[in-house]
């Protein structure tokens, strides 16, 4: 396919964007929804008990972010390699980027290797891939799980684990999360220069999306996670195709010694932690190939106007370095749910910082569309429901092992429009913009707007987009069924995820690629299909110095907005919620193993079908695994509606709790 030479012209000498993070799967057959529980009883309303612990209030001060900054030059200089180094704290707050004399002042995406499509081969502000860096690690750690650049890159790319030796095998389990927390998200916070109320609400935009680069690591005070940093220096802007070797990479060792005295725990950093059998990966740098000692750093009053100086970024950081917030509090803009507000007391809601909630539950604003749109009584159980399956839920990406699942959920409705967001204490923070991403990619794709809304998508100079408008008529011939797009199949985000990769059935290398997907040759993480090609028109607005917050440009629905606001996701943990054989929504779930984002959803969803008898999974007969995608040498190949884990409760010994749903 031929990129859109307009979108490229507006990208070209701006700026770019990437990568990051997990999962696993099996397929539960459709079948009528029954009215038990997994796990026995009724769903009830009944306040449950407190199950997760919060973490503990810690934050940077501007001295740990100081001490952090010259630790990192210390050893870029060491290394004869200057860099660009910043630092952020939990929620996306630019704490720091300090510019070293002589760093490169830009950097560039890696190129195609079959031309350059999408964002492949871009030029932008090196402290834009900096800050993303530090962003990456900060939003995919936890106090349970600690993941760097290099974990991203890992869980990214077309096979998992990415090598040349695991060709035939499915693509990473976070396939396409490099295409959230956008600049362009409604969801994600802005950076407000003046200052004031809300100059430093997260969770924030990251400049370039979640990076796949190495050189950016989560920061730990005491256990927990309080911020991140990322390194920019070599100019390369990609990812590590090849995992069965150890790189010798500066930014990860200038890394590496930035978070000296802030490392995160040895026991919850990725190598500790399997996703199908597979050790993630943390870091090739070690302490011991550090050429400067931290210890002996010089303070940053000593290296600020000689090794380098801070460096004030457009929409991102103001030039001074400040303290962190801590996560939790009202100024972090995620915090503490009040029982009025959710009726669960390990909830987490997102604030204004002046204490209001930012998606209080509500009911649906399509009645025009729906017929029947949500009550602000079936959101509110919906969400209260997969709240507490994550609650009970064995995680996959958490230590120590069977510790509890940790999540965050939203619900739209089938405009898009986020009806409630709730999350667990100590979930990642990515969750957040990735769930809201789900919920609306289900409801889109389950709609009847959906090949309208695509064949209408323009560029932004308002003329029609075939890079957006030629996958309705790919899909339609792929799938060999013209009612995909329309409303009349019920599409979950794990079925749009099988249609999504460079080939299918996924990692069938012989196999031609998913409708939504860019042929192999031209496909890398940042070209990927549809899910790129939404966004690069209005990523061009705000890296060329707009502020659109929303990310694509299809049509604004009769509400306003579009029901892609901040961009396609392509993983599992959604599905649709149905009143009788009409959609009026979906729930999407992450933070989690993608079986255990699935099972949340899926659960979820029926049992808030069980507790208000007015809505429910979609009918079995109209799910996306009654649909069978012609591939040659078959009789046909499902894709699947949701997969479920293995051993999935702490409190019971069930299994295939979705089986007979």
């Amino acid at each position: 396919m031929r990129r859109n030479a307009g979108a490229r012209a507006a990208l070209a000498g701006s700026l770019g964007l990437l990568v990051a993070a997990c999962g696993g799967g099996n397929s539960a057959p459709a079948s009528p929804v029954s009215g038990t529980q997994p796990g026995g009883g009724a769903p009830t309303s009944a306040t449950p008990a407190s199950v997760f612990t919060r973490p503990a209030p810690e934050a940077l001060t501007t001295a740990d972010v100081e001490s952090i900054v010259a630790r990192a030059a210390e050893e870029a200089q060491a290394r004869g390699t200057p860099a660009v180094i910043a630092v952020v704290d939990r929620v996306g707050n630019v704490l720091a980027v300090f510019s070293m004399n002589g760093a490169r002042a830009t950097a560039t995406t890696r190129a195609g290797t079959s031309g350059n499509l999408d964002v492949q081969n871009i030029t932008f502000p090196a402290a834009l891939g900096a800050i993303s860096k530090a962003i990456t690690g900060a939003y995919l750690s936890s106090s349970g799980n600690a993941f760097s650049t290099r974990t991203a890159s890992m869980i990214v790319q077309q096979h998992f684990p990415p090598s040349r030796l695991t060709v035939g095998l499915e693509s990473g389990p976070l396939f396409g999360v490099q295409f959230s927390q956008l600049p362009c998200s409604d969801l994600a916070s802005r950076f407000a220069a003046g200052g004031g109320s809300g100059a430093l609400i997260g969770p924030k935009r990251a400049p370039l999306g979640l990076a796949a680069d190495s050189g950016g690591f989560p920061l730990y005070k005491n256990g927990v996670v309080v911020g991140g940093v990322g390194i920019m220096a070599d100019g390369d802007y990609g990812f590590d195709a090849e995992v069965t070797d150890i790189d010798a990479d500066d930014e990860e060792f200038i890394a590496t010694a930035a978070t000296t005295g802030f490392a995160a725990p040895e026991t919850i950093r990725a190598e500790r932690i399997s996703v199908d059998g597979t050790l993630l990966r943390y870091s090739d740098a070690s302490v011991a190939g550090l050429r400067a000692n931290p210890a002996s750093a010089r303070s940053f009053a000593a290296i600020n106007g000689t090794l380098g100086s801070l460096t004030p970024v457009g929409g991102f950081y103001g030039g001074n370095v400040i303290a962190g917030t801590a996560y939790g509090s009202e100024a972090s803009g995620v915090r503490p749910a009040a029982l009025s507000e959710f009726n669960h007391p390990d909830a987490y809601i997102l604030s204004d910082g002046a204490g209001n909630n930012r998606f209080p539950v509500r009911a649906g604003t399509d009645a025009a569309e729906s017929g029947s749109p949500l009550t602000a009584a079936e959101v509110r159980t919906l969400l209260e429901e997969a709240f507490k399956i994550m609650s009970r839920a064995r995680a996959q990406i958490r230590q120590p092992l069977d510790s509890r699942a940790q999540v965050s959920i939203s619900v739209v409705d089938t405009r898009g429009q986020a009806l409630g967001v709730v999350r667990s204490p100590d979930a990642p923070i990515f969750g957040i913009d990735v769930s809201l991403q789900k919920a609306r990619t289900a409801a889109f794709f389950s709609g009847r707007f959906a090949a309208a809304d695509l064949a209408s998508a323009t560029t932004a100079a308002g003329a029609p987009d075939p890079n957006v408008r030629d996958f309705v008529g790919r899909t339609n011939s792929f799938i060999g069924n013209a009612d995909f797009l329309t409303g009349k199949v019920a599409v979950s985000n794990r079925a749009i995820g099988n249609i999504s990769r460079p080939y299918f059935p996924d990692g069938e290398v012989a196999q031609a690629p998913g409708a939504l997907s860019r042929p192999i040759a031209n496909f890398s993480p940042f070209s990927n299909g549809l899910q790129s090609a939404l966004i690069i028109q209005n990523l061009a607005q705000v890296l060329g110095g707009g502020s659109p917050s929303r990310c694509t440009f299809l049509p604004d629905t009769p509400g306003g907005g579009n029901r892609l606001q901040n961009g396609l996701q392509i993983f599992p943990g959604a599905v649709p919620v149905y009143r009788g054989n009409t959609l009026v929504g979906a729930l999407g779930v992450s933070g989690d193993g993608i079986d255990q984002d699935d099972m949340v959803s899926f659960l979820g969803t029926h049992n808030a079908g069980l507790r208000t008898g007015t809505i429910s999974l979609p009918p079995a007969a109209i799910r996306s695994d009654q649909l069978k995608v012609p591939v040659a040498g078959t009789d046909g190949v499902r894709l699947r509606f949701v997969g479920c884990p293995f051993a999935p409760f702490l409190d019971t010994a069930e299994q295939n709790v979705c089986q007979a749903l």
